[in-house]
């Protein structure tokens, strides 16, 4: 392409850029943008609403996350799932510890150390509000690198750790860095917040995490909580299935809205083709306004030592209906990216 058309071709799709404002509040990063909140990036863990246990306290995620004429779109501790927290990235189904361990059960009467950590559901239990006692294993922020605002957009680079408490405080399973970059444009036409998110996971000691095959656990996405009524969501596939027909699917993309103060808003979840099981498994929660973008679900596997994990997701938050045929051109340019 001659350079006068390559120029044409990205004005036409990048009208606009806007100046990106980044301010630490206490233990928020808030981005924002004309005096319009884009996101915040919850580092340590945030305070609970009233009557809510305190065990389902919880950081290492994005909320809220607005639109770009104000709206929300994710939901943080609904009463169906305290533990759901905006926008996150923690694994369900665990494997971890010392395997050797087993094969000398029945020899010299051993036991295997071998944990079952559940970082997704955190702080559930059996008590009131589906609570438990303690918190058993958790995905925690431990230092923001850096973060950066301004005319070419706004950004972070920071570190959490995966934690399993229930063998032995504080025990380390994985060491994650979250690369995220902020922006506000016009993409062919269609004002757009672009939250642009790579989590790089990698074993902080000798034993591998092992993750089974199951349903859910990757990155977790809880939308508005007035979408909660099973009705007032809807989902949307690359493959163009519903919420119904696209749970335990795969696909390149999905997304997920509804109406807000009358009219309607969400967000489209791009996958990188460079990801683990691309297309990636998709798990649209039947019940309330979540979904995941689980690997799992395609069968056993695990973060080795020595070996990063390296997942990239391009989260877009628009106003209006989803239309695929922009949504595909808007994957196509994400996916040409490193």
């Amino acid at each position: 392409m001659k350079p006068t058309l390559l120029l044409a071709a990205l004005l036409a799709t990048h009208t606009f850029s806007a100046d990106i404002q980044v301010e630490k509040l206490g233990s928020v990063l808030h981005f924002s943008s004309g005096g319009k909140t884009i996101c915040d990036y919850q580092m340590e863990a945030g305070d609970v609403p009233e009557g809510v246990s305190a065990v389902f306290k919880h950081g290492a995620h994005l909320h809220p996350v607005y639109s770009p004429s104000g709206k929300l779109v994710t939901g943080n501790h609904p009463e169906d799932h305290r533990w759901h927290r905006g926008i996150w990235m923690a694994w369900t189904k665990t494997e971890f510890g010392d395997a050797q361990d087993t094969r000398l059960v029945g020899i010299h009467g051993l036991a295997p150390h071998v944990q079952h950590p559940d970082f997704w559901n955190q702080g559930k239990g059996d008590g009131k509000d589906k609570s438990g006692d303690q918190i058993l294993a958790e995905v925690r922020f431990d230092k923001l690198d850096k973060s950066w605002g301004g005319a070419d957009g706004g950004g972070f680079i920071s570190q959490h750790l995966f934690l399993d408490h229930s063998h032995a405080p504080d025990q380390k399973v994985l060491n994650e860095t979250w690369e995220v970059a902020v922006a506000q444009k016009e993409l062919d036409g269609k004002p757009a917040n672009i939250i642009d998110l790579t989590s790089t996971q990698t074993c902080a000691g000798a034993p591998p995490l092992k993750l089974p095959k199951y349903h859910y656990g990757g990155l977790g996405v809880r939308g508005n909580l007035a979408w909660n009524q099973v009705d007032a969501v809807t989902m949307l596939t690359s493959e163009g299935h519903d919420r119904a027909k696209g749970d335990s699917t795969k696909g390149k993309w999905v997304h997920i809205g509804g109406l807000v103060d009358g009219a309607p808003t969400g967000m489209v979840i791009l996958i990188h083709p460079s990801n683990f099981r691309f297309p990636q498994p998709l798990r649209l929660n039947p019940k309330n306004p979540q979904l995941c973008v689980a690997p799992s679900q395609a069968g056993d596997w695990s973060i080795e030592p020595g070996k990063p994990y390296v997942s990239k997701y391009r989260i877009l938050v628009f106003d209006g209906a989803p239309d695929a045929k922009w949504i595909d051109a808007q994957w196509t340019a994400y996916s040409n990216t490193n």
